[in-house]
């Protein structure tokens, strides 16, 4: 049975098809040029187990999965396998599983942006060692100056590499006021202490993250940066899936960075956050984006219109909130609610046994809290 996450628009061959067609029509020219190296791989990067990647060919609109083998004794300055979704558009595609000592930590999405007087950057990916290879897979592009690092939100795979960054003087780190919240909280020492007991050697040099601009806009509302000739609204999105989380628009490329606001090819996460501002959310990116001409999550490939990775998270989501609130207005406890949760039509999404149940419990305690709201 076929994932229900693979859906999409259109799929490779059948773009390759239609411009064949054009081309035989002499408009192929036109074609080539909207479609040039969209989503293709153009690096497989570099290290000691780099030759061990799988990799698909395409990160836009893409069923394979993929799986980086990364090792302790890669280096710093090794370049991660790289993707360019765009013109000076480029996107460094994540393991879709748990951390583990394959991935090394790198199991979230991150890209950036050259801009003609500087690079943008969004997310940091996993570790400090993370960082610093993000940092070099940047310079295997451009020697043009980090400007900005924009943040999405406060979860390790998306925030840890951070510390590399913050060794650049140049560099603007833009993160929600809610991540000052997380780092004062015992789960980010928890977190912390964990992937460093775990991946001691890439989490040398990690530091916690100061952010030189801090969004603290009404939600919904956009921080607008202007580098060189790109444009790049940040919206404050709530606590959807964090303390606090941003959505990056790439104003002229019509690119939309969701993060962790809808996941492909694999079951959401649900153990922070709230469910009710991440469904409210969902339906404002549709509602306000639906022309984009692509959406980046933060786990998964890229994805073209009508974007059915928002709509499937959502109904996810809406499926275990309806379930949850029947079991708390019955009176079933949370061990037996838990226990009763399954939804069948989603067993064959990516890392469902890993998280599923775990949103379950999050899910029965958010609606029992709501009953006295």
């Amino acid at each position: 049975m076929q994932p229900i996450w693979s859906t999409k628009l259109f799929s490779s061959q059948m773009l390759r098809a239609i411009i064949a067609l054009l081309c035989a029509l002499g408009l192929g020219a036109v074609a080539l040029a909207a479609n040039h190296n969209d989503g293709q791989l153009i690096s497989r990067g570099a290290g000691v187990s780099a030759d061990k990647h799988r990799l698909p060919a395409r990160a836009i609109d893409n069923d394979e999965l993929p799986h980086t083998v990364l090792t302790e004794a890669d280096k710093p300055t090794d370049p991660l396998p790289l993707y360019r979704l765009a013109p000076d558009t480029y996107f460094l595609y994540g393991n879709i599983e748990q951390i583990n000592d394959d991935n090394r930590g790198w199991n979230g999405n991150a890209g950036f942006v050259v801009t003609q007087d500087g690079v943008v950057v969004i997310d940091a990916l996993g570790t400090a060692k993370l960082g610093q290879r993000l940092i070099a897979t940047i310079r295997s592009i451009t020697d043009k100056p980090i400007r900005y690092l924009i943040i999405t939100h406060n979860h390790p795979d998306h925030a840890y590499g951070t510390s590399a960054f913050q060794a650049l003087k140049e560099v603007n780190i833009v993160a929600h006021a809610g991540i000052i919240d997380y780092m004062n909280t015992q789960t980010y020492q928890d977190s912390v202490s964990y992937r460093r007991d775990l991946l001691k050697a890439d989490m040398q040099g990690f530091s916690d993250l100061t952010p030189d601009i801090v969004i603290r806009n009404k939600p919904f509302e956009p921080h607008r940066i202007r580098l060189g000739q790109q444009t790049f609204d940040v919206y404050n999105v709530g606590g959807h899936h964090s303390h606090g989380d941003l959505v990056v628009h790439q104003i002229e490329q019509n690119i939309v960075w969701i993060a962790d606001l809808a996941f492909n090819q694999r079951t959401t996460y649900m153990g922070d956050g709230n469910s009710k501002q991440a469904i409210a959310a969902q339906i404002w990116l549709l509602e306000n984006f639906a022309d984009a001409t692509l959406m980046v999550p933060g786990h998964g490939s890229a994805q073209t219109q009508p974007f059915p990775m928002v709509t499937m998270t959502r109904e996810y989501m809406q499926q275990l909130r309806d379930k949850m609130g029947k079991m708390v207005d019955e009176g079933i406890d949370l061990y037996e609610a838990v226990n009763q949760a399954d939804l069948p039509e989603w067993k064959d999404t990516r890392l469902y046994e890993q998280n599923h149940r775990a949103n379950a419990n999050f899910v029965y305690r958010e609606r029992e809290r709501e009953l006295f709201e």
